[in-house]
């Protein structure tokens, strides 16, 4: 490799195992034990990587005795080979995290499997009429819950099945439950439901939004939701005293937010910036109160944020590809790919090393920083 492209190569080509899968990446999760990364794609597909890395980037550093300069070559062999599953369905198959190293994948039709680390598919007992839209597992309470679109059931340790008696008629498609596992948030036509599940299920409190929620977070504390709606922004609410307001002025969707612990901070996608705010002062009162300029303001869309678990970090991937680290309520910012294919999807590992990315075009990626990259 000559000098030339040495200099070209970007800190993806250095840092980043990537495969690419037959269509575009839907969505992604790493398990319990942050050893695998699942990868959903829109036809129905899902792949797992293994974080194991035969070529790690501290293997590759390189400090030179006169100058002190760091440098890290490039990989010599390809990564490890994605395990690749049949489909599940005619698009993206819902999955969460499972025991250590497994997922929990809902399926067309009905049936929610059980998929290890290794590509093995075994059968639970969770059925239900019609395709599986929606899941979600809680490691606390072993409690999983589905949706078929239009009603949620619940089983406690992939047992038996009930149907959570909402008397609602709209559409159901999201679902997320508290950190503790005690209460389950649904999205609910043009706004969300609370939801007690620990004993009988019973209603807390409903809530109206102008938009369909298309994703639902909880802060790592469980005093705070947020929702990404379909159109006008996101939803923000506070579980105690069940305040909330909505966040507009996106000149896109917000297909994602995340919570970051270390900064106490909130953040989103959908605009030119990360947009982000500081929860000691939430925007309930209108979307400038705790505003944190992060990163640097473009001409293209912002597509997907993930906050660092440790650090005052957060990663954004762009529609044109770009993907960087910022440095939460500033304007560095660390250029990670500068081009390619939209992101779909980012997640960190929970040791904060790994930064997994999926791609429009397929690429499906696990991205490792050096231990002193992020001082």
């Amino acid at each position: 490799m000559n000098q030339q492209t040495m200099q070209n190569l970007t800190l993806f080509d250095l840092l980043a195992r990537s495969w690419r899968r037959p269509s575009a990446i839907a969505d992604l999760c790493f398990s319990a034990d942050g050893s695998t990364v699942a990868f959903t794609s829109v036809d129905g597909t899902l792949a797992l990587a293994a974080i194991a890395d035969q070529e790690p980037p501290e293997s590759r550093i390189r400090v030179s005795g006169d100058l002190g300069q760091t440098t890290i070559r490039p990989r010599e062999k390809p990564p490890v080979p994605l395990i690749a599953s049949a489909g599940f369905g005619d698009g993206d198959a819902p999955l969460a995290a499972y025991l250590d190293s497994s997922f929990l994948v809902g399926t067309a039709t009905g049936k929610a499997v059980h998929l290890t680390a290794d590509g093995e598919v075994a059968e639970t007992q969770i059925k239900i009429e019609g395709p599986i839209v929606a899941i979600d597992h809680s490691a606390q309470t072993a409690m999983t819950a589905v949706s078929d679109g239009r009603d949620v059931f619940l089983s406690s340790n992939l047992g038996d099945v009930t149907k959570l008696e909402s008397g609602a008629t709209s559409s159901t498609d999201t679902l997320a439950f508290s950190p503790g596992g005690r209460r389950l948030a649904c999205g609910l036509g043009n706004g969300l439901s609370i939801w007690a599940v620990e004993g009988p299920a019973s209603l807390i409190r409903d809530f109206a939004f102008p938009a369909r929620p298309t994703s639902i977070l909880w802060s790592g504390d469980g005093t705070w939701l947020a929702s990404g709606l379909e159109t006008g922004g996101f939803a923000l609410i506070n579980i105690a005293d069940g305040l909330n307001g909505v966040i507009a002025g996106f000149p896109s969707p917000v297909r994602t937010v995340c919570w970051s612990q270390p900064a106490n901070a909130l953040l989103a996608s959908g605009a030119f910036r990360i947009a982000g705010w500081s929860m000691t002062a939430p925007p309930l009162d209108g979307e400038s109160a705790g505003a944190l300029e992060t990163g640097r303001a473009g001409l293209v869309l912002v597509e997907t944020v993930a906050a660092h678990p440790e650090k005052k970090l957060v990663a954004a991937g762009y529609a044109n590809g770009r993907i960087t680290v910022a440095q939460i309520g500033g304007r560095d910012e660390l250029l990670v790919r500068p081009l390619g294919s939209g992101v779909t999807a980012l997640a960190w590992s929970g040791d904060g090393r790994h930064l997994a990315a999926g791609m429009v075009d397929g690429t499906a990626a696990i991205i490792t920083f050096p231990a002193q990259m992020f001082k």
